[in-house]
């Protein structure tokens, strides 16, 4: 074994340059695979952080279209039928959540954004904070008032760089609203788009103000619920507690399905947990592809490498060399040269790594040890499976053919 490594080492440093072409689609192969897996796990983790960061005791109910394709929009009564703590015990807080998206401007700077129509328990359901100024309370709430809260990115894109937003009056949709705050920063936690590029304002303003919709009943429509559990173990039970009363309320028979959606923070890091999975699995086989076309470059080097040492493999065979010394030889050969390039490719995986980390210090992007691991069987599968070959040709020659061989 180590007399056949030798051997494999000198070969490769007699051809640099054709070694080093050849290795180049398992180097690349080897590489594409690491970063690709690390940064879907990395993606992975930010999400569930995220979620996980605002908790996993709310639940968020969105309306859904029934079996005749009809979409019956949540409205106040539904708010009052889940805040009835006899027929729904396990609800802490009940939050409605009207969202509409208005153009908005301040001294001629304009932006799309998104308005969030809330109640004053938005800072307490959704663990968030105002770094400056203050949230609206009830009493505006009550009045209809045209105050805003306004989140990081929204100021950032509205306002010129150093000016206070609080206190300062925009214009939504045409009409003046003024900044009472600014919300901390979170990323793209919880329910729906990102938190921090929103304008929150009271729910009655949002509905009377920007909107103007009503049902045929009279009541106001709402975007969704959101509801948060007296604890994370009462999740199950909260949700299955705002089925009954919701079917009840929509008089919904029981025969017949939902005509609307409740999902969990739990559901959603499941779902998006299998789609970065997918993802990450869709990207590793497409860098797998440059494994392919490696092994397919050793098998060819080997095969050429074969027919120019055809006499060297007559003479070991002429001294006494067995086939199995053959196929042993060359199979070493071509898996040390797979191995050289998968070592290759996984210190520059760790360096591709190391320098996301560096531009993306949040995705918090490392080299798992499984993944080297696994890039090293990989390689050395490639090595045996596309070296067989050229070493099963090598051991099959007659040593009398091989020796006259010119």
């Amino acid at each position: 074994m180590i007399e056949n490594m030798r051997m494999a080492f000198i070969g490769l440093g007699s051809n640099k340059l054709r070694s080093a072409l050849t290795m180049l689609g398992i180097t690349i192969g080897v590489a594409s695979v690491i970063v690709l897996v690390s940064l879907g796990q990395a993606v992975d983790g930010f999400v569930r952080q995220q979620f996980l960061g605002v908790g996993t005791n709310l639940i968020m109910v969105m309306p859904r279209q029934n079996e005749e394709g009809v979409t019956r929009r949540l409205t106040q009564d539904d708010v009052d039928a889940l805040s009835d703590p006899f027929s729904v015990p396990d609800a802490l807080m009940i939050m409605p959540q009207r969202s509409v998206t208005r153009n908005t401007t301040y001294e001629g700077r304009q932006i799309s954004v998104r308005i969030l129509g809330v109640t004053a328990d938005y800072i307490a359901i959704r663990s968030r904070s105002v770094v400056s100024g203050r949230f609206f309370d009830v009493e505006e709430m009550e009045a209809q008032a045209r105050v805003a809260v306004l989140g990081q990115e929204t100021v950032t894109r509205l306002f010129p760089s150093g000016v206070d937003p609080v206190g300062k009056s925009i214009r939504v949709d045409g009409i003046n609203f003024r900044v009472i705050g600014v919300l901390n920063v979170v990323g793209g936690a919880g329910f729906g788009a990102s938190d921090d590029d929103l304008i929150v304002a009271p729910l009655t303003t949002v509905q009377s103000r920007l909107t103007g919709e009503r049902e045929l009943s009279g009541a106001r429509p709402i975007t969704n619920i959101i509801v948060q559990a007296r604890s994370e173990e009462s999740v199950n039970a909260l949700a299955e507690q705002m089925r009954l009363v919701l079917r009840q309320e929509h008089r919904i028979n029981f025969r017949d399905e939902d005509d609307f959606q409740i999902l969990t923070q739990t559901d959603l890091l499941s779902v998006l947990g299998n789609i970065t999975g997918l993802l990450t699995v869709f990207l590793a086989v497409i860098a797998g592809i440059s494994l392919l076309v490696g092994g397919i470059g050793i098998m060819n080097i080997m095969l050429v490498t074969v027919t120019e040492r055809t006499r060297e493999i007559g003479l070991r065979k002429a001294v006494g060399a067995q086939k199995g010394d053959i196929l042993f030889q060359f199979l070493v050969e071509a898996t040390v040269m797979a191995l050289v390039g998968g070592g290759i490719g996984v210190m520059i995986a760790v360096g591709g790594t190391f320098l996301v980390s560096l531009q993306l210090p949040e995705l918090q992007t490392g080299v798992q040890l499984s993944s080297v691991f696994l890039a090293t069987m990989i390689s050395l599968g490639i090595g045996v499976f596309f070296g067989i070959y050229p070493a099963n040709r090598a051991a099959s020659l007659n040593p009398i053919d091989a020796l006259r061989y010119e």
